[in-house]
């Protein structure tokens, strides 16, 4: 008899010892009895001697034999995953588990088929260019292989036309050991982009740590590209990161070019659960060498990890914020660590984090500091003082103006507003009413479709009300100005142009950025308004013109992060402008125009506003000087909330290393019908607040089960308030 100890996926810190006739290894799923079901269960220890009484210990009920192992290195990051965020191992490992292994049935997988057209095929014409879908596809298999999964994704239709041309014979499967792997499209790099290559790849096989530093449209992607094909070439595997499933589209195509003939695979949330745990296994297996995807990507297991790249680094959205609260970046780090591999950690707007430990020289600095084409240069920004302005629809007379002379010479502009629906408010002209969530401590969004007011944080909605509820008044005032507003102002100012929205709601569906792509490709569009989707990653030949309305609104706001947040977002849609050879100009309008950040971004100086905010940082020990836990509750009531997090508190012994904040509410109290408070660790010592981290988590335990409806949750170096 052996005897294990599982991981099973429930909110208790701890494993679970079974036993089995059979010896089995780490990483193994099994079904197990647990309570009155039989769940799945990961083996995480084996060879065990335990002390309790083996006669009540339950039996592993089914080994899924047929299925590959998860390998060592995988178990061995959620372990550390586990540790550090706080969170209960079963539910860490699950929550890295592809969906279909969380299933109580064996995994069914297939093997990647790879085709080209067959002799018969390659006699037939092509198909008419207007069938720009069906052309395409045909032209992408003469003469080359590719893998029927890629196609897929690539072409909407590509299913229907593939069936076809294989039931004519026109297409072969072909075995895929007998493909050789070939590049196509290399572009010529600069000095500096061939510098930053060879130090990257002179370091194969150590952890190094490299921060590319470089200014948009510097070329960061080619130096990724060179160095994922230097070790693509050594057989090895590849992990690459991306914060935004709107930037996957754009670089699939150029993968495509690039690395046809390797297999690849694309995990992400808008990907067929099937279709990710396919990615998943064949990335275990080794048949998958190159992973793009979004932050759970960085769970993927690799069969010979050797180059990990972090594009946009600084991002916001590597950083989970429910269940298991982890950072995709330094997850990324860590498993560089475990793999003896370099990781490039790629922005023009480096987070405060990464930058100072670069300065300190904890990383690697690789500077990328002119733009890879020559033609293109930077483009200008100009700070429009609006104060004494009259503004229509939030347009100074000098946007309007420039978009209209813009769009009468061909080229492309963008309008950038971090705010989507039509308006922010909805209120009474005559008492003030405003319309809030019932469930938040948030103003309802008026959107046009209905109309409907939308809340943004619980995605509760009405029909906008014909009258007041609280006065009976019916003149209601939408204030302030949304995607939607815009775009219907622009469509009123310059009614000969094709404006385009782009935020959240109108790329809800799975196609539809590549729609957007191939709109723009043919010119079709001639105004792009956006949220911050449209802010990084994304590169459009002709796009000449940014106009930035409301830039101040990001400056007021309690957390110590959102100076670099707002000027991370400027930078970054800023530099979208003149990337070819047509100059770029920003306008960014303000009632701040003297205000630091806009002069350094003016200045297109990250140093000067990165080492300003640095040195406050470290007068209040904020991050990276110092490190924080935040410890949250929730409870239909905030009292209820702060009583327990009081109590909690008060039996805590603190050490001296660390500051204990709160209990407070939340800066937004009020969220899905619940209500928030919280409190925060605080210590330059991370060892001495990881260990106070562990003291809560025993006293919360205990208490939260003496309080019916408290929640409570962990979240370290916490991003948000």
């Amino acid at each position: 008899m052996y005897w294990f100890e599982v991981v099973v996926n429930v909110p208790l810190y701890t494993t679970f010892t079974y036993k089995s006739e059979q010896a089995l290894k780490r990483g193994q799923r099994v079904l197990v009895p647990f309570g009155h079901k039989t769940v799945v269960a990961l083996v995480w220890r084996e060879n065990l001697a335990p002390d309790i009484d083996r006669s009540k210990i339950k039996a592993i009920e089914t080994v899924f034999e047929s299925e590959p192992i998860l390998n060592e290195q995988w178990c061995d990051l959620i372990d550390f995953c586990a540790r550090y965020y706080h969170y209960p191992i079963g539910q860490t490992a699950f929550c890295a588990l592809a969906t279909g292994l969380r299933q109580n049935k064996p995994l069914t997988t297939k093997s990647e088929v790879f085709i080209t057209l067959s002799e018969l095929g390659l006699q037939q014409p092509a198909p008419a260019q207007a069938h720009k879908q069906k052309y395409a596809l045909w032209q992408m298999l003469s003469g080359q292989t590719h893998a029927l999964s890629t196609l897929k994704q690539s072409y909407p239709q590509a299913k229907k036309y593939i069936d076809l041309w294989l039931e004519a014979g026109w297409l072969i499967q072909v075995n895929p050991s007998s493909l050789i792997a070939t590049t196509q499209n290399k572009p010529q790099l600069n000095s500096e982009q061939q510098q930053a290559v060879e130090a990257i790849c002179c370091t194969n096989q150590t952890f190094s740590p490299f921060l590319l530093f470089g200014v948009t449209g510097s070329g960061k992607t080619e130096v990724y590209f060179s160095c994922i094909e230097q070790a693509l070439k050594m057989g090895q595997q590849v992990l690459f990161l991306l914060p935004e499933i709107s930037l996957t589209p754009q670089l699939l195509n150029r993968v495509q070019n690039r690395f046809g003939q390797y297999h690849y695979a694309v995990l992400h949330s808008q990907i067929a659960d099937k279709e990710r745990t396919q990615g998943f296994m064949d990335a275990l297996t080794g048949q998958k060498q190159l992973i793009i995807g979004t932050r759970l990507a960085v769970f993927t297991p690799m069969h010979n990890l050797g180059l990990i790249v972090v594009d946009e680094e600084h991002d916001y959205s590597f950083k989970q914020e429910d269940d298991l609260r982890y950072h995709a970046r330094d997850l990324a780090l860590w498993r560089s660590k475990q793999a003896q591999c370099p990781v490039i950690l790629g922005s023009a707007t480096p987070s405060l984090e990464s930058y100072h430990k670069a300065v300190q020289g904890q990383y690697r600095l690789l500077l990328l500091q002119h733009r890879a084409n020559e033609r293109s240069k930077l483009p200008k920004i100009h700070i429009e003082d609006v104060r004494r302005q009259k503004l229509e629809e939030g347009f100074s007379p000098a946007a309007i103006r420039l978009l209209r002379e813009n769009h009468q010479k061909g080229g492309l502009s963008l309008v950038y507003l971090n705010r989507r629906g039509f308006a922010p408010a909805l209120v009474c002209t005559d008492c003030g009413f405003s319309f809030g969530c019932p469930h938040c401590s948030a103003k309802m969004v008026l959107h046009k479709s209905g109309p409907t007011l939308r809340c943004h944080h619980c995605n509760f909605a009405q029909v906008v009300p014909d009258s007041c509820p609280s006065c009976g008044n019916q003149d209601l005032s939408a204030l302030g100005q949304g995607t939607q507003r815009v775009e219907e102002t622009l469509s009123t100012l310059i009614p000969q142009a094709v404006v385009a929205r782009v935020d959240k709601d109108s790329t809800a569906r799975k196609h539809d950025w590549e729609k957007l792509y191939q709109q723009i490709e043919k010119e079709q569009v001639h105004i792009l308004v956006g949220t911050q989707m449209l802010a990084k990653g994304h590169d459009f030949a002709k796009l000449s013109l940014v106009i930035i309305l409301n830039a101040d609104g990001g400056l007021y706001s309690p957390d110590f992060r959102s100076a670099e947040r707002l000027f991370s977002e400027l930078m970054q849609v800023s530099g979208r402008a003149g990337r070819a050879e047509h100059a770029g100009l920003v306008l960014l309008q303000t009632q701040l125009p003297d205000h630091a950040l806009f002069l350094a971004l003016k200045a297109h100086s990250f140093t000067d506003f990165a080492q300003e905010e640095l040195d406050k940082r470290q007068q209040f020990g904020f991050s990276p000087f110092g490190h924080s836990i935040a410890i949250k509750a929730d409870a239909f009531h905030i009292g209820e909330a702060l009583h327990f997090l009081t109590q909690v508190k008060n039996e805590m012994i603190v050490s001296t290393d660390v500051n204990v904040l709160g209990p407070a509410p939340a800066f937004m109290m009020r969220l899905s019908s619940r209500e928030r408070a919280q409190l925060f660790l605080e210590s330059q010592n991370r060892k001495a607040l990881h260990q106070l981290a562990e003291q809560f988590i025993s006293v919360l335990t205990v208490k939260s089960k003496q309080y019916k409806d408290i929640r409570w949750s962990i979240d370290v170096d916490p991003m948000a308030s």
